[in-house]
Parts: C-alpha cells; structure tokens; sequence
C-alpha cells in the first residue's frame, strides 16, 4: 500500500512544474488525484502523465467561480477532500521604480487571493485530520532585489499557514508550508527576463546555494508527500525550506 491509499488530493497548478511532480507522486502512492489549470491541452497531456485515475478540471484561481465548479465536481464525484496542496502562483520580477498596478494585481490575486480561496472554498469538503499545503517560497525570506513583490506574496502565503493551523485546530486539519529555492521549472520562463537573463539568474543563483545545483520538482514533491502524509502527523504551521541550504546557511 501507498502511503496515501485511498485519499483524495487536489493539487492546483497540476499541470506543470512543482505540481505536476507532486500529482504524479500523489499517485503512485495511491490517492485519486485531482489537477487544476488555466491551459486545456497542457491540463489534458498533464493527466494522461499521472495515470492512476487522475482527474483534470480547466480553472483560474483567480477567478472564484472557476474554484467553485472545481469544488461542486471534486464533491459530485469524491464527496470529500484528504489533502489540498495549494501550489499554483506565478513569479513575475520588477524593481521598485517599475512595479506597476498590473504587476502588482496579476500576482497578488493569482498568489494570495487565490490561494486563500482556494483553500476557504475546500473547507466544507476537507475531512477532520486532513492536510493543506501551501507553497510559498524562500523569498518569503531573502530579500532578493526585483522580487519586492513577489516576495511579499509568498510572505503572505507563510503567515497563512501559521494563522489557519490555528482557525482549523479543531478538526484536526494540518497546515504547512513549503518554500522551494531555486527549482528547475518553467516558472523560470516566466519571468519576463529575455532568455539570456534567465540563464544567467540560473548560473548566479546556483553559486548561492551551499548544494551547489538547482534543485528539481521532483524533490519538492517529495516533501509534499511527507506533508501529506501520517510521516507528519504531528507537523504543524511549519515553513518547511526545501532549498539546498540557501536560507538556512
């Protein structure tokens, strides 16, 4: 048996990177998983990868209504939620003097606003001693310049994960976070860096890491995992680093 037979996970942002690894872990160790994400044909190709049953529904974060027919399905069909892992967001990089409203709006509600409701409109289905994930990221820590931002998000996304494991103390619901350093993922292409930029981001991060390397979704995924499961029944409103080092040395 896997050591999350029989659960049901949601993992928002399944379709790529972080998520897509943590789904196809979820489901080698036996739960029924379902993705979310904003691209149908990536969502599609990303299911037919998990395998195990895996359930893809096209969705927007951002967008409440989009959350709620997320839900309305995961109950028709499960009538329960075990574990959420709260993965999707974005990273987009601008110094002070070039934030923009847009920037500032496009990250935030995809990053905090949608995290949150993520995780609020799941509450109904999400059973007594059940796991939420949240992913946020060392630079809820660093102080990395360009990534004001961003950064503040993913500060916001550690604090809920100390305030919720309070709110849902009763039922037992776990609460954790998990910042990735530097993760070989197209998050990188996302940046808005022209491509030689994003090379050198690469190359220069790496020399910050005492590991020495980039680490890869794969790992991540593998705390995930833990989170998910019993391994962490007494793990609570943690921000658990999985970053070679970076933060901690």
């Amino acid at each position: 048996m896997g050591k999350l037979s029989g659960k049901i996970a949601i993992v928002t942002g399944g379709n790529s990177g972080i998520g897509l690894a943590t789904a196809k872990l979820f489901a080698a160790e036996g739960a029924r998983v379902v993705i979310t994400g904003r691209r149908k044909l990536e969502l599609e190709a990303a299911v037919a990868e998990i395998g195990h049953g895996a359930l893809g529904i096209q969705g927007d974060v951002s967008k409440l209504a989009d959350l709620d027919n997320l839900y309305v399905e995961v109950k028709q069909k499960f009538g329960r939620i075990d574990i959420l892992f709260a993965n999707a967001g974005i990273a987009e990089v601008a110094p002070l003097d070039a934030v923009t409203e847009a920037h500032f709006d496009k990250q935030f509600n995809i990053n905090v606003k949608g995290l949150l409701f993520a995780v609020q409109k799941a509450l109904p289905l999400i059973v007594d001693g059940g796991s939420i994930i949240l992913n946020s990221s060392i630079a809820n820590t660093k102080g990395m310049a360009a990534f004001g931002v961003y950064s503040a998000t993913k500060a916001a996304v550690r604090s809920f994960a100390r305030t919720w494991t309070s709110e849902l103390k009763d039922h037992k619901i776990r609460v954790n976070a998990i910042s990735p350093g530097p993760i070989e993922t197209p998050i990188f292409g996302k940046m808005g860096l022209p491509d030689q930029q994003i090379e050198e981001f690469g190359a220069n991060i790496s020399t910050q890491v005492p590991l020495g390397r980039i680490g890869k979704a794969e790992e991540i995924a593998k705390a995930a995992l833990f989170l998910a499961s019993d391994d962490a029944s007494y793990v609570a409103g943690v921000d658990l680093y999985v970053d070679g080092g970076m933060v901690a040395v």
